[in-house]
C-alpha cells in the first residue's frame, strides 16, 4: 500500500472507533455475571464433580473474554472517564496477573513495533532471522527456543504471566512495577484462602485450572496472531504501521461461540489497524471495509495450531517464517 492508501484505510476505521457506552457496560456486567454464576457452581456444594469440571473449563474461557474487555479498557477503547470501571479493571488486572503498569507498557510497545525485527519482542514473542540464529551462543539459542516452545506457551500461566508479567517486571523496575508484586501476593493469598475455607477440589477446579486454561489460551492466541505461516516481518527501514497490521496480524477464523469467549480478538488485523475500535465493533468494521476481508488467516484447528507452533525464525530470502527442518538446509 502507498502512504495515501494507508492513511485512507486508517481513516475508514475511525467511525467504528466510537464506543457505544451502554454496550460496553452490558458486555462488562454480563460477563462478570456469567463468571459469578460459574464460580458459584464450582464453590457451592450443590453440583456433582463432573459438572464442576465443566464449570471450571467455562470459567477459564470466560476469564479469557474478560481479559479482552480489560485489554480494550487499557487501550482506551471503552469505559474511559469512569472511576467505577477503572477500579474494576485495576482489580481484574491484579487478579489475572497482568497489572496495569506492565500491561500498558509492554502492550503499547507491541502495537507500535509489531513485526519489526529485533524490536518487536518487548510485549511479544522474540523473532530473529535465520542468520542471526546461527550466530547466537548456545545459551542464547536455549532461551530463544524456550520462550517460543509449545509447552511454554501452553503454560502461559506460569511463564508468561507469573514470571514474565509479574516476577521479571518487578525485579527489573521495582518502583514502576510495584503492582506486579502486589498481584503475586494477592494470587497466593487467594489460593491459600480457597484451600483453607473451600478445600482442595475448589482450589484445583476454581483457581488453578481456570488460570491455566485462560492464560494458556491467551498466550497461544497472542502467539498465533503474529506467528503464522504467511506473516511477514521487516527491518525498521521497510516497516509501516498498516502493512504490519495487514501483513503480520491474522484474522483467526472461529465459530460464534469462540468469538464470544475470545472477545472477537480473532479480528486481530482490524484491532492492530485501529486499537480504539471496541471489541464488539470489530466484526462491524470487518464487514464494512472490503480491504479487511482479504486478511491473512489462521484458526484453532489442530493442523493450523501445529503449523504455527513449528515456526522458529524469519528467513528474509524466502520471505517467510521457517521451522527447524528448513533451518538445517
Amino acid at each position: 500500500m502507498n502512504a495515501r492508501t494507508e492513511k485512507e484505510l486508517i481513516l475508514e476505521t475511525k467511525p467504528f472507533a466510537q464506543e457505544i457506552r451502554w454496550k460496553s457496560w452490558w458486555h462488562l456486567l454480563s460477563t462478570m455475571t456469567v463468571l459469578a454464576v460459574l464460580y458459584a457452581g464450582i464453590f457451592l456444594p450443590i453440583a456433582p464433580l463432573w459438572l464442576k469440571v465443566i464449570f471450571s473449563v467455562l470459567v477459564g474461557l470466560t476469564i479469557a473474554r474478560m481479559f479482552i474487555i480489560y485489554h480494550d479498557h487499557q487501550h482506551k477503547a471503552i469505559l474511559q472517564r469512569s472511576k467505577v470501571a477503572d477500579v474494576i479493571m485495576t482489580l481484574f488486572g491484579l487478579y489475572i496477573l497482568a497489572p496495569t503498569s506492565i500491561w500498558q507498557r509492554s502492550h503499547d510497545h507491541h502495537h507500535k513495533h509489531n513485526s519489526k525485527l529485533y524490536t518487536s519482542s518487548i510485549g511479544s514473542y522474540p523473532i530473529v532471522t535465520k542468520e542471526k540464529y546461527r550466530t547466537m551462543s548456545r545459551k542464547e539459542r536455549a532461551v530463544y527456543n524456550f520462550t517460543r516452545h509449545p509447552l511454554t506457551i501452553a503454560f502461559g500461566y506460569l511463564f508468561v504471566f507469573i514470571y514474565g508479567m509479574c516476577v521479571r517486571s518487578f525485579i527489573n523496575n521495582r518502583d514502576k512495577h510495584w503492582d506486579s508484586l502486589l498481584a503475586i501476593i494477592l494470587h497466593v493469598v487467594f489460593g491459600v484462602a480457597i484451600v483453607i475455607f473451600l478445600g482442595w477440589t475448589a482450589f484445583w477446579l476454581g483457581f488453578v485450572a481456570p488460570a491455566v486454561i485462560a492464560l494458556g489460551l491467551g498466550a497461544y492466541l497472542f502467539y498465533a496472531q503474529h506467528n503464522f505461516p504467511t506473516a511477514t516481518f521487516a527491518e525498521k527501514e521497510g516497516w509501516s504501521y498498516v502493512n504490519a497490521a495487514m501483513g503480520s496480524s491474522s484474522y483467526m477464523r472461529l465459530n460464534p461461540i469462540m468469538h464470544w469467549f475470545t472477545g472477537n480478538i480473532g479480528y486481530h488485523h482490524v484491532h492492530h489497524l485501529n486499537a480504539r475500535i471496541p471489541f464488539y465493533r470489530l466484526p462491524e468494521a470487518f464487514k464494512a471495509i472490503p480491504e479487511l476481508q482479504h486478511a491473512k488467516t489462521t484458526s484453532l484447528m489442530p493442523r493450523e495450531i501445529w503449523r504455527c507452533l513449528r515456526l522458529k525464525v524469519w528467513d528474509p530470502d524466502l520471505g517467510r517464517m521457517i521451522g527447524r527442518r528448513e533451518m538445517a538446509m
